[in-house]
């Protein structure tokens, strides 16, 4: 009565949505790729604006957070 043919409408349109998710994380990943890129290039060097660890134990026992000893022993692990 109600006939739709083979059935093959569901797998086409099933298909169709695949292909439409297939394509998106391509362009995804791709997009993605390019912005991890471009932010690495335009980023500064790792250290650049941080202070050297020689230098925070300097700072260290010139307040007094830390005796000369722990000074000592510092300059000598770095």
């Amino acid at each position: 009565m109600w006939h739709m043919g083979d059935g093959m409408g569901w797998w086409m349109i099933w298909g169709s949505l695949m292909m439409i998710v297939f394509w998106g994380g391509i362009i995804a990943l791709a997009v993605w790729g390019v912005q991890s890129l471009t932010r690495r290039e335009q980023g500064a060097p790792p250290q650049a604006g941080r202070e050297q660890p020689l230098e925070i134990a300097k700072q260290r026992y010139a307040r007094g957070e830390i005796t000369r000893e722990e000074f000592e022993q510092m300059k000598r692990d770095l």
